[in-house]
């Protein structure tokens, strides 16, 4: 990775959550995680420093830290104990003066909230799968199928199971009663788009790149209410959407394919605000890529997708926080005087 200038004259603050309910070994697993980069960071001439967030008092410990003096590399995904809080997190970032890693508060808040995003997908002339919004179990008026039942609000795949997946009417009042009545959140039901789906890691701003994209295989399941990225399927490792969708990395895409996934993703990635990386999800049919979701903050462990995609482009784990502190730096009054240099482009290893 180009280097613009020694990575010494940075100070780097890591901010990271650490919930005190997690068991020990989680907690260990977390420390390990974090001491792994740190040290490949630090090898590269960082100074780094870290601060878990481990309640809603993380302000005061931040501000023993001078935001004119360092850059902090957001690894944070909420504050432990309230339920989708990174944007909040990352607010009281932003009142604080401190330059930080990846997408600003409102981006992150928007993701959250499906609706929006799909009217800023629709504004930007991305093409989405049809959709239409529920507030009571009462509507009706969806006649094709398959379709799909999402909650409005969330992120990771909260409640989506194989009964999001609806055949018939029935199927979908039963899933849509269950989200708004027992759930208490409206429902977004959409076209059910039962083709090749991809996840597509992008980073940079201005001149946004393309990682090698990974397709998400469902070949293991026959039921088409299976073939879909559960809840379970990211976070279960004794599910069976855990142990049999298998994630191939790159691709195997045509070259005007790849174009086309490459345009419509960084369409995506614009028209939501995302800053620094993030990630999009899209499934293929007929010829057309729909986006499924945006996510401007995805998980960059070093076993998730965006760093394995990296990885496959040429970076380590160490190299792909290097950049994204590079492309934070940029923002910063002092460090953002030096001229970050892009990487080399990762499309030309798929």
């Amino acid at each position: 990775m180009p280097v613009n200038f020694p990575s010494a004259e940075m100070n780097v603050l890591l901010l990271y959550d650490l919930n005190p309910h997690w068991t020990s070994s989680e907690k260990e697993e977390v420390a390990e995680a974090h001491s792994r980069l740190t040290d490949a960071l630090a090898s590269a001439g960082y100074c780094i420093d870290l601060l878990p967030v481990v309640d809603q008092h993380f302000p005061q410990r931040l501000g023993s830290y001078d935001s004119k003096e360092c850059v902090l590399f957001n690894w944070c995904d909420g504050i432990p104990g309230l339920h989708q809080s990174e944007w909040m997190v990352v607010r009281q970032l932003e009142q604080m003066g401190f330059v930080f890693t990846g997408s600003g508060s409102a981006t992150l808040s928007l993701s959250y909230d499906k609706y929006r995003v799909k009217e800023a997908l629709d504004r930007g002339g991305v093409t989405t799968p049809r959709w239409r919004l529920y507030k009571t179990s009462q509507e009706n008026g969806w006649h094709e199928f398959p379709a799909i039942v999402k909650p409005a609000f969330g992120h990771c795949s909260e409640w989506l199971t194989s009964e999001s997946v609806a055949m018939n009417e029935k199927e979908l009042h039963d899933r849509i009663s269950y989200l708004v009545d027992k759930v208490g959140l409206p429902a977004l039901v959409e076209d059910f788009i039962d083709g090749r789906e991809f996840h597509v890691s992008l980073w940079g701003n201005g001149r946004v790149e393309m990682l090698p994209p990974a397709e998400m295989d469902f070949s293991a399941f026959s039921d088409v209410h299976d073939r879909l990225c559960t809840y379970d399927a990211k976070f279960i490792p004794a599910s069976v959407h855990y142990q049999n969708i298998r994630t191939v990395l790159p691709s195997t895409l045509e070259e005007a394919e790849l174009d086309e996934l490459e345009r419509v993703s960084m369409a995506a990635y614009k028209a939501i605000g995302c800053r620094d990386y993030g990630r999009i999800d899209l499934r293929l049919r007929d010829g057309v890529f729909y986006v499924l979701d945006i996510n401007p903050n995805p998980d960059i462990s070093e076993d998730a997708s965006m760093a394995s995609a990296a990885e496959h482009a040429g970076y380590s784990h160490g190299d792909m926080a290097g950049y994204l502190i590079k492309l934070a730096a940029k923002r910063h009054p002092v460090f953002g005087r030096k001229t970050v240099q892009h990487p080399v482009e990762p499309r030309a290893v798929n």
